[in-house]
């Protein structure tokens, strides 16, 4: 059996619910792997081939760090960290000693929010509209044509979606400039057709009531908007 690796915690012992359990089908049992006044939470890891992102793991992975941070601070290690054994564990614990304990000052008392907006698509159309005389001026000779030729509809559909677009980079700089304030750091998520902002913000613990309460207010105040918040999180994006 491998080793992995959930994340990295303070002191040679870090406590853990009993029986608390990790990936694998069935779960297996959780237990610390200590070193350099550090200590890794770990489990056996299911053999090799076994070990996929599927939804009970990744829950299962979340849950155990979710467990261990509520008695100490804890370096989450993304989901699929794997070491050969727990000796190896032990070794890079003594080697990166210095680093982790920098990573974990700065971790302190601070979980992560990650934030995604999108628009809600009637809402903004009307909203495009209602700034853009040329949009509306094309839209009316369309519906006084019968709806317009081909070439036409397509022309305005395309000056629709500039508009739509560029509305969106607006937007994407209201919400982030709104919400980083409240942050100590901000990182960019991966970029996907089905969201135009995707951001992670470091967030102490008590701050996060006034992160989701800015993202409601920017909701009611921006209809167009929907400000999707997950949180909170262990500090995944943060993790250098």
């Amino acid at each position: 059996m491998t080793t992995y690796v959930y994340g990295i915690a303070r002191g040679d012992r870090t406590e853990l619910p009993e029986g608390l359990t990790g990936i694998g089908d069935p779960p297996l049992p959780v237990r610390v792997v200590a070193g350099a006044g550090l200590s890794a939470v770990v489990s056996d890891c299911p053999a090799e081939g076994e070990l996929r992102p599927k939804r009970r793991d990744l829950l299962a992975h979340q849950r155990v760090l979710t467990e261990a941070g509520r008695r100490t601070t804890v370096l989450p290690m993304r989901f699929g960290s794997v070491s050969d054994s727990d000796e190896q564990v032990r070794d890079v614990l003594t080697e990166h000693s210095g680093r982790y304990e920098e990573q974990l000052d700065r971790l302190d008392g601070r979980v992560e929010y990650n934030v995604k907006a999108v628009h809600h698509e009637d809402a903004v159309l009307h909203l495009v509209l209602a700034e853009n005389t040329e949009l509306r001026t094309l839209a009316e000779a369309n519906r006084a044509g019968g709806g317009g030729s081909y070439e036409q509809r397509l022309h305005f559909g395309e000056l629709v979606a500039q508009a739509v677009h560029e509305r969106e980079t607006r937007d994407a700089a209201l919400v982030r400039r709104t919400l980083a304030p409240l942050a100590e750091g901000e990182r960019p998520g991966p970029e996907s057709t089905g969201w135009f902002l995707n951001v992670s913000f470091l967030v102490p613990e008590d701050a996060g009531s006034r992160l989701l309460a800015e993202a409601g207010r920017l909701e009611k105040e921006h209809p167009q908007l929907d400000v999707k918040v997950h949180g909170p999180l262990p500090p995944y994006s943060f993790v250098e």
